[in-house]
């Protein structure tokens, strides 16, 4: 084995990684400065200095002239516009704005990440009342509509439950018990929609359905949101049937997962 060639190799994945952490750490702070990142990342500040420069050469990281403070760049805008062209969630937006036209609700699109689900698309509902999640933003995925439909119809969805972390409580109503959690995916999976009972947001009820690939396994969920008084016991079914209505004509534009 060529040592100095894996050697090589090895620096070079680490490059790679340290950039995308430094990426990631904007997840949560629109702003960070060097010493930010450094300390985050257990970075020497010229390290850290070096990949931030490199990302800004890319345009994936812009710098305030003034306080010297890094921020996301518009590279990451396009290639955002790009991805989003590729894998079809903007081709998905008519069947959204179908749904949210019948429903009177708020309409998201959200694919699983780790343990959350992220909104990839979102379409707001007209009404003055409304509960809403711009895109890009993620919920733990144990106390959403959509991330119980991605769960139920994963290969082994006993198994996805074990390896979740603990179970966080947002509300009265949140799932906390692992056991308790597997029943509802098996009553999701049976009738082929989840619901989101107040259990992320007082108030707040959620109707999502799993948008399948070919081989019958979620790589994305569609979820009507909007308040309770509003999504009642009586209107659920309804609007249960109008999401698994369009769940599979997403699925036909999303070019998403394997």
């Amino acid at each position: 084995m060529d040592l100095e060639a894996a050697d090589g190799r090895r620096r070079g994945t680490q490059a790679i990684e340290r950039a995308v952490a430094l990426l990631r750490s904007f997840d949560t702070d629109a702003e960070l400065g060097i010493m930010e990142l450094a300390a985050r990342h257990q970075l020497s500040p010229s390290t850290a200095h070096r990949i931030a420069r490199a990302l800004v050469d890319a345009g994936l990281l812009e710098q305030d002239p003034h306080s010297e403070r890094y921020r996301l760049g518009i590279g990451l805008v396009e290639l955002g516009l790009l991805t989003s062209q590729r894998a079809g969630v903007e081709a998905a937006r008519p069947f959204l704005e179908a749904l949210g036209e019948a429903t009177g609700e708020s309409i998201n699109l959200g694919v699983r990440r780790g343990e959350e689900v992220m909104v990839v698309l979102r379409v707001q509902s007209p009404q003055p009342l409304r509960f809403e999640q711009p895109a890009g933003s993620r919920v733990p995925i144990h106390t959403s509509a959509m991330g119980k439909a991605v769960l139920a119809f994963a290969a082994e969805p006993d198994a996805e439950v074990d390896r979740l972390a603990a179970l966080k409580r947002l509300t009265s109503n949140t799932l906390t018990s692992r056991a308790a959690l597997k029943r509802d995916l098996h009553l999701t999976r049976e009738r082929g929609y989840a619901v989101n009972d107040e259990e992320r947001n007082v108030g707040v009820r959620a109707v999502g359905a799993p948008v399948l690939d070919r081989r019958g396994r979620a790589m994305a969920a569609i979820s009507v949101q909007g308040p309770t008084v509003r999504l009642t016991d009586q209107v659920v079914p309804k609007i249960a049937a109008q999401v698994q209505d369009v769940a599979p004509r997403v699925a036909s534009v999303l070019v998403l997962g394997s």
